[in-house]
C-alpha cells in the first residue's frame, strides 16, 4: 500500500495533536506549583469572598460545566453560576449584558454578529458529538449507516428495518421485518441543530428535500434527550438521535456512520477529536480566525478516522462589556478548563479540545480579552 508523504505527515500531526495534552499555562498560570488535591481553605470560602461570574446557555454540555464549576471552586476563589436554559437564551443573555458569558451549541450567524453593538467572541470549550441510536432486537454489532440512509429514514422513505438498503450495508446482521419508529426532539436545541446541519452537509437527499417535507407523518416528538432516550428504550424498532454522552449513560447503541473518506466510524473520543484537528488543518492558517471566532464546522470533516457528526460547543463572550477583573477571571478559568481539567472532561464522556486546538483557542481568546498582562494567581490545586 502506498501512502503519500503529505497524507502521512498530516496523519502524524493529527495523532500527535490528539494524544498530547499540554500542561503549559499562560495568562492564568500559577507560580509553577501544581498540587493534585483541592485546598480545603479555598474550598470553604463563602461566596461573599469569591469573585462571582454568571453564565447562561446550552443544555447539551451542562453536566460538564456543572462539574467544572464545582471543581474549580475548590482551587480558586471564584464562584461560577450557570443557568442551563438553551443556546438561544445564552446569546440573548450576553447581548443584554445579563451574563458574563453565554454557552451555545449553535454558532452565532453573521447577521446577528453585525447587529451586536460589541464584538462577540466564540470560544470552543469541548468537542461534542451526536449519536444516531436505535432499538433493534437481535443485532450482534453496531449498525452501519450512511448520511443518505439516515436522511431517508428520517424522511420516512425507509420505513422497515429489513429494507434492502439497510440489509446491503449490514450483510452480517439479520435485520428484522419491523417498522421503523422515528423519534425526534420537539425542542429547538443545539443537538437538533447539529443533527440537521450534518444531514444538510453530508446528504444530497436531505438537501434536495424541501424543508416543509422533512418530517414524515407518524413520527414521535419528545422534549429533551432524556425523554428521547426513554422513548427509544421502550419502543422496539425505534431510531433517534442524542448527544453521545446521553446515549452512553442510557446504554443505547450508536450507529457507525460513514465519513467523507468512505469509512464507517464509531463515535469514540479519538474519532470525535479527529474532526477538530482535521477541520482546522484543512483551514490553516485560518486568516479570518479572529473575525469568525472559531465558528468552524466540524461536520463531515476530512480524515479516514474522523467521526462525521461532531461539533464544537462554544462560550460567547463580549470582552468590551466586562470589567478588567471579570476578563482576568474568565481567562484563568479557561486555561484551567482547557489545559488542566482535560482528564475530568474525558471522565464525564466529553472530548477535550486536542492540545493543538486548545493552544490556538487560548491564544486568540487571551488576545480578545486583553489578557496578556493578566497577573497570574497561584492555584491551590488542579485536576489532571
Amino acid at each position: 500500500m502506498t501512502i503519500a508523504v503529505g497524507a502521512m505527515a498530516t496523519a502524524c500531526r493529527t495523532v500527535a495533536a490528539i494524544a498530547v495534552l499540554t500542561s503549559a499555562v499562560a495568562c492564568g498560570a500559577g507560580d509553577g506549583t501544581r498540587r493534585t488535591q483541592p485546598d480545603s481553605t479555598t474550598a470553604a470560602l463563602p461566596d461573599s469572598q469569591r469573585v462571582q461570574l454568571v453564565g447562561v446557555g446550552a443544555t447539551l454540555p451542562y453536566p460538564l460545566y456543572a462539574r467544572w464549576f464545582n471543581t474549580y471552586g475548590e482551587v480558586a476563589p471564584v464562584r461560577i453560576n450557570y443557568r442551563s436554559e438553551g443556546s438561544a437564551q445564552g446569546l440573548a443573555a450576553v447581548v443584554a449584558g445579563r451574563a458574563d458569558f453565554g454557552a451555545t451549541d449553535v454558532p452565532v450567524g453573521d447577521s446577528l454578529l453585525q447587529r451586536s453593538t460589541a464584538a462577540i467572541v466564540h470560544v470552543p470549550m469541548a468537542v461534542v458529538a451526536v449519536a444516531v441510536t436505535y432499538n433493534v432486537p437481535g443485532l450482534n454489532r453496531p449498525l452501519k449507516l450512511t448520511a443518505d440512509v439516515v436522511a431517508n429514514i428520517f424522511l420516512g422513505r425507509i420505513s422497515r428495518w429489513n429494507d434492502p438498503t439497510l440489509v446491503s450495508l449490514n450483510p452480517k446482521e439479520t435485520l428484522p421485518d419491523l417498522p421503523i419508529t422515528v423519534i425526534r426532539r420537539s425542542d429547538g436545541t443545539g443537538t437538533s441543530y447539529i443533527f440537521q446541519r450534518y444531514l444538510e452537509t453530508a446528504s444530497a437527499t436531505w438537501r434536495d428535500t424541501p424543508v416543509a417535507n422533512r418530517q414524515a407523518a407518524g413520527q414521535r416528538l419528545r422534549d429533551g434527550s432524556e425523554a428521547v432516550a426513554s422513548e427509544l428504550k421502550a419502543t422496539e424498532g425505534a431510531i433517534g438521535y442524542m448527544e453521545v454522552v446521553y446515549a452512553r449513560q442510557n446504554r443505547l447503541p450508536a450507529a457507525h456512520l460513514q465519513n467523507r473518506a468512505g469509512r464507517f466510524v464509531a463515535a469514540m473520543p479519538f474519532e470525535i477529536a479527529s474532526a477538530a484537528v482535521n477541520a482546522l488543518e484543512l483551514l490553516a492558517p485560518l486568516d479570518d480566525e479572529e473575525a469568525s471566532g472559531f465558528r468552524v464546522s466540524l461536520l463531515d470533516a476530512p480524515g479516514p478516522q474522523t467521526y462525521p457528526l461532531a461539533s464544537f460547543t462554544w462560550w460567547l463572550v463580549r470582552p468590551s462589556t466586562l470589567s478588567e477583573s471579570s476578563r482576568g477571571e474568565l481567562s484563568r478559568f479557561l486555561h484551567w478548563a482547557l489545559e488542566d481539567a482535560t482528564d475530568l472532561t474525558a471522565e464525564l464522556g466529553y472530548v477535550p479540545l486536542p492540545s493543538s486546538v486548545a493552544t490556538r483557542v487560548l491564544d486568540r481568546t487571551d488576545n480578545a480579552l486583553g489578557c496578556a498582562p493578566c497577573a497570574p494567581r497561584p492555584m491551590s490545586g488542579t485536576v489532571r
